[in-house]
């Protein structure tokens, strides 16, 4: 089957069977490596990209179930050269970056965090990252990044 897509702002086709996982098709079909491959059982997070502006599991997301709708990965927030997003220059700033494997997952879940809630606590930071594992910062330093590109100086 054929699937037509929006992909970062473009329309795109995927021809693959309806139940091949919307990571596959965006890492072999489309070239974009952002979103890895961790545990593919939808636990870790590290897969997540945005269908319709909510954070999805792309490893066991469907591709027949993107038809017609709105995909964004890591790729399509920041085009090359231009300036980073609020969420990636706040990780940035207060060290919340380190391996990369599960930064472009926790990138697209504080997106549409920020996106559907501008102002968000320390509080609110850790629910929207209960589906995001990270081995090497500890979560301090992204929630905390997540509040500081929340606009709030709070970490309450």
């Amino acid at each position: 089957m054929s699937y037509s897509f929006t992909l970062n702002g473009q329309t795109v086709e995927a021809t693959t069977p309806g139940l091949t996982p919307l990571l596959t098709v965006l890492r072999d079909q489309h070239g974009l490596q952002g979103a890895k491959l961790g545990c593919g059982e939808g636990r870790c997070g590290s897969c997540t990209v945005l269908v319709d502006d909510q954070p999805v599991a792309a490893c066991l997301f469907p591709v027949a179930n993107v038809a017609g709708r709105a995909v964004r990965t890591v790729e399509g927030l920041a085009a090359p050269g231009a300036p980073l997003t609020p969420v990636q220059d706040a990780l940035l700033d207060h060290g919340g970056v380190q391996c990369g494997a599960c930064i472009p997952g926790v990138v697209m879940t504080l997106t549409a965090l920020l996106e559907s809630e501008p102002a968000v606590d320390a509080a609110t930071a850790k629910e929207a990252l209960t589906g995001n594992i990270c081995r090497c910062t500890g979560y301090v330093k992204i929630v905390e990044a997540a509040v500081a590109a929340s606009g709030r100086g709070d970490q309450a």
